[in-house]
């Protein structure tokens, strides 16, 4: 296995420190993967605790011939600048930019098939995979890891609810009214301007208008156009996106 140190967006405002990872001797020219993050800011190993999920595939898909890069997500090395933008944040400048450049970088990188590159999305990323391909990716196929055809909001509420059912009296009835508050927030979400969403404050320098626009780009919509290869893998034990529900629609 070989690893190169790369820099995503070199010239962009937000660089990312990044990792290509190839397969050794390479006698011709391999397929490929771009990983692509899920919600919240995570380094380019997907690191939570002492779990490295995206290093481990990394390392994996390599002894088996196949390439890939990963990368820090813009909100893990650039979150300050990003909320003191002057515009709200959304998927497209959180996620999709990079992946998209990922994606074109790959494909000019020597000993890389270029009608070969894939993607690996987990959880957000899984859900995004369709309209990243649409919207610049061109990816030969998608791998979806615990994503989910919902809209975003309707995740986060089903969560919450499920937390308090699972919590304590004192701490289920907290998390009740925390939900509560988001559903009367989320309410009429798609009746709202995009300046009104915009100027709806939720914290972290993130804005109803977050939801509203990644909701505007229904994941079927995409899916449903798509005639190229996808694989959709859930866990069974997954507490957050469930086979039943999640997979079920897929």
């Amino acid at each position: 296995m070989i690893q190169e140190s790369i820099i995503l967006g070199q010239n962009t405002r937000y660089p990312l420190k990044g990792l290509l990872t190839l397969p050794e001797d390479v006698t011709k020219p391999v397929p490929a993967v771009v990983f692509v993050h899920g919600s919240g800011s995570s380094n380019m190993d997907e690191k939570v605790g002492k779990l490295t999920p995206f290093k481990d595939l990394a390392e994996g898909l390599a002894k088996q011939g196949i390439a890939s890069v990963r990368y820090d997500k813009r909100s893990f090395a650039h979150g300050f600048k990003m909320v003191l933008g002057k515009t709200p944040i959304t998927v497209k400048e959180e996620t999709i930019e990079d992946a998209i450049l990922a994606a074109q970088l790959l494909k000019a990188t020597p000993g890389i098939d270029p009608e070969k590159v894939f993607l690996i999305g987990q959880s957000m990323g899984g859900m995004l995979s369709p309209r990243i391909d649409a919207e610049g990716g061109n990816f030969r196929g998608l791998i979806l890891l615990a994503g989910s055809p919902r809209k975003l909001e309707e995740i986060m509420l089903s969560q919450n609810r499920e937390m308090a059912d699972l919590s304590g009296k004192l701490l289920g009835s907290i998390l009740e009214k925390q939900t509560k508050k988001l559903e009367d927030l989320f309410c009429g979400l798609y009746d709202l301007t995009d300046e009104e969403a915009k100027a709806k404050k939720m914290g972290g320098g993130t804005t109803l208008y977050y939801f509203k626009e990644i909701g505007e780009h229904p994941v079927e919509s995409y899916l449903e156009h798509l005639t190229k290869p996808i694989l959709v893998l859930q866990g069974g034990m997954d507490f957050q996106v469930k086979p039943d529900v999640d997979y079920a629609l897929y």
